[in-house]
């Protein structure tokens, strides 16, 4: 990877109205509404990322392509994110160009929705937005089409237009926070996985050594953060948790974490894109590398 650059975020089409102006940054989110409005704008790229990528195939918004966190959007032999390569041949296939608006939206309140998001940003793409709800919004919603379809979008030529590790947190990162509690840590995985009652929820196949939490690191579930239908709670209500209730420091560093870094990249876009914080970074090792790992300093409830 080349040396990090700050790449600006900008935006293409027009803010959507319907997303309450109380967020650092209303123009990171569109909602159902906006997205059927501009399901054929030129230049508006809908992409679905499911936890369960077999959602995809059952009925997805026409004319969105499906991604595969799996084998898209990581690299499972360097457990790494997308190489550049990999990553500007993704978008090639997937018909999308560097001056384009992506909109991601996926299951699960759109963890992997925002993972893909971040990656989005860490590789420069500028107009990225999520859509509010994520899938299941949208099935809620009668009146918004289905399709079980795969697009045959036109390939590009796709070149990342710069490169931002700023975004990311790394294990040393970490491990130096949970000496010195310099930055806040935002732990968001549940109470069970925080407290080391469980190390990772049932089923999950890649999980850590042992279980517990990184010390001085805050427990604030991501789904703290939002509302029974999967949309964001208001700009009010988040300031009340993160930075009233929970202590978070805006005038600090923050690093959120959970255990493989999709939950915790969702948390990384509310305080970076609804709260406005100004250094956030996603610690994409998470527990699994964190917990793993000899001799860091690990606390338990």
């Amino acid at each position: 990877m080349s040396a990090p650059s700050t790449v600006p975020h900008q935006f293409k089409v027009d803010i959507d109205p319907a997303i309450p102006r109380g967020y650092a940054h209303p123009e990171a989110l569109v909602s159902t509404d906006w997205v059927q409005r501009n399901l054929n704008t030129p230049g508006v790229r809908i992409v679905e990322v499911d936890v369960d990528p077999k959602l995809y195939d059952a009925g997805h918004i026409p004319g969105a392509v499906g991604w595969n966190w799996n084998t898209q959007l990581q690299d499972p032999i360097r457990r790494d994110i997308p190489t550049k390569e990999s990553w500007e041949k993704l978008l090639s296939e997937s018909g999308i160009s560097p001056s384009d608006t992506i909109v991601f939206y996926g299951d699960a309140s759109n963890w992997f929705a925002a993972y893909a998001f971040w990656v989005a940003r860490i590789y420069g793409h500028a107009d990225v937005r999520l859509m509010n709800g994520g899938r299941v919004r949208w099935l809620n919603e009668e009146s918004r089409p289905l399709t079980p379809a795969r697009p045959t979008p036109t390939p590009t030529a796709y070149k990342a237009p710069g490169v931002n590790l700023d975004l990311r947190a790394r294990l040393l990162d970490v491990v130096a926070i949970a000496q010195t509690h310099a930055s806040n840590l935002v732990d968001v995985r549940s109470p069970d996985e925080f407290s080391g009652k469980i190390i990772a929820p049932p089923g999950m196949t890649e999980t850590a050594q042992r279980a517990g939490h990184v010390p001085g690191a805050r427990s604030i579930p991501w789904a703290s953060a939002v509302n029974t239908d999967g949309t964001f709670k208001s700009a009010d209500e988040l300031r009340e948790l993160y930075i009233n209730q929970k202590g978070i420091d805006p005038a600090r560093d923050t690093v959120a974490y959970c255990r493989i870094g999709e939950r915790s990249s969702h948390t990384w876009f509310v305080l970076k894109y609804l709260l406005g914080l100004k250094n956030v970074r996603n610690y994409d090792g998470s527990w699994t590398e964190y917990g793993s790992v000899i001799g860091v300093p690990i606390e338990r409830d």
